[in-house]
């Protein structure tokens, strides 16, 4: 991907905000991710940033936290501080099970914004920012949804935000 069609894809992420009903940055920060990420909805998905020492790890669930295989699918991440351009991008690949993965030479601070691109086969391309070690609000995380014997989150665990079957 040439550096304009970043800087587009990057613009367009970020000019986009939530449909109404999403899932907010606030309600994903105030829950535990089943992997000790940070999540984000992302158009279908609820994707979890997992950062290790040089890796990447991305997993994709549903809006009921289902695994969605990965398989053949693809991603980029580009690390932005402050309002200057991304400087390192990482691509992410394939990791098996439900999640796309990468490495790289990257550091993070609680001022750096990672943009995710995810792409997977005959789906639209969906995108989301993360800020990994942006300090939480003084509320306690929660601990994920329970699931009913429905396969359904109980009631009240997302504020009124109800899931659909697809």
């Amino acid at each position: 991907m040439n550096k304009s069609m970043a800087a587009v894809l990057i613009s367009a992420t970020l000019a986009v905000s939530s449909p109404a009903g999403a899932h907010t940055e606030a309600y994903f920060d105030s829950i535990a991710a089943p992997h000790g990420g940070q999540m984000r909805m992302a158009g279908p998905y609820h994707l979890e940033l997992v950062t290790k020492e040089n890796e990447i790890v991305l997993y994709v669930m549903d809006h009921a936290d289902n695994k969605i295989s990965t398989e053949g699918g693809v991603g980029k991440v580009a690390f932005q501080v402050g309002k200057a351009k991304p400087k390192t991008s990482i691509k992410l690949e394939s990791g098996g099970d439900n999640t796309l993965k990468g490495a790289g030479d990257f550091s993070l601070t609680p001022e750096t914004v990672v943009i995710v691109f995810v792409k997977l086969p005959d789906q639209e391309a969906q995108s989301a920012r993360f800020t990994p070690l942006k300090p939480k609000s003084k509320t306690t995380a929660k601990k994920p949804a329970e699931k009913t014997g429905t396969g359904k989150e109980s009631a009240g665990e997302h504020g009124g935000h109800h899931h659909h079957d697809h």
